[in-house]
């Protein structure tokens, strides 16, 4: 099986993600969304983006390399009655079966980041986005001190190395690597901007019990667990991530927990 397939299918991302949603809507309030609009949706999961955007009128196709996913967002977009909405699975580093220019807004948050070729994912993002249409991702960012990133950077510490010629997702919250890829697939820089911006995550759990989400539902989490057991670091690596998520958490209420985490918005205007 595809590695990144495995990857995302070995937990259930679901359980993450309904802590996203009130960030996702609000990023998709965020890009004026028009009643007929065409969104594709790459690496979408179970639609917290995908369905916002369908509520706003679009005609959005989700795609994810997860089937789980795949089937979570149809499921979902029947009990919204949102007929506009549909999921199928696929790779985002060969989008095939999907027509040149065939959507005004390609749309991926903290999805087609993870896919294993970047050079081609920015191409084929390029390819079956219309001329004048737009690229909008959401990538994390390195060395980030805030969530996300760290989750990652502290995993990775506990995994085994990654096989060789393997390109790191985390390289995608670096402005110079997002404008040489799009550049590749032939847009120029002046039609490329870089911003950081604030994704929250919002639990009705305490940090501690927030984070055993991510250790039976996250993939790479889930991973890094698995490999510091085998070690006999599971305890440290737990210790570490739970003064991570507290120390993070911004929420008044000891009983739940909200944390922004910082990453790029990339925005592509098509040329």
């Amino acid at each position: 099986m595809n590695p990144n397939k495995a990857l995302w299918e070995k937990g259930d991302f679901t359980r993450i993600a309904q802590c996203m949603r009130d960030s996702g809507d609000a990023l998709i309030d965020s890009l004026g969304i028009t009643p007929g609009l065409k969104v594709l949706d790459l690496g979408c999961g179970d639609g917290t983006t995908a369905l916002p955007a369908a509520q706003r009128g679009a005609e959005v196709l989700g795609v994810d390399i997860a089937r789980n996913l795949v089937e979570a967002g149809n499921a979902r977009a029947r009990a919204e009655g949102l007929s506009t909405l549909r999921f199928q699975e696929g790779d985002a580093s060969n989008l095939e079966g999907l027509k040149d220019a065939s959507f005004d807004l390609t749309v991926s948050i903290f999805g087609a980041m993870f896919a294993p070729k970047p050079f081609d994912v920015a191409k084929e993002m390029v390819r079956v986005t219309r001329p004048g249409g737009r690229i909008v991702m959401g990538n994390w960012i390195p060395n980030d001190p805030t969530l996300v990133a760290q989750v990652l950077k502290i995993s990775a510490a506990y995994t085994p190395p990654p096989p060789e010629g393997f390109i790191s997702p985390m390289t995608w919250g670096i402005d110079a690597n997002v404008v040489e890829r799009f550049g590749a697939a032939g847009v120029p820089a002046a039609n490329i901007t870089c911003v950081k911006d604030t994704y929250t995550f919002n639990s009705p759990q305490p940090p501690r019990a927030f984070l055993d989400s991510f250790r039976r539902f996250y993939g790479p989490t889930m991973n890094a667990f698995d490999a510091a057991e085998k070690a006999g670091r599971a305890d440290a690596l737990s210790q570490e991530l739970g003064a991570l998520f507290e120390s993070q958490n911004k929420s008044a209420d000891p009983t739940r927990t909200s944390i922004p985490a910082t990453f790029l918005r990339v925005v592509v205007r098509r040329p």
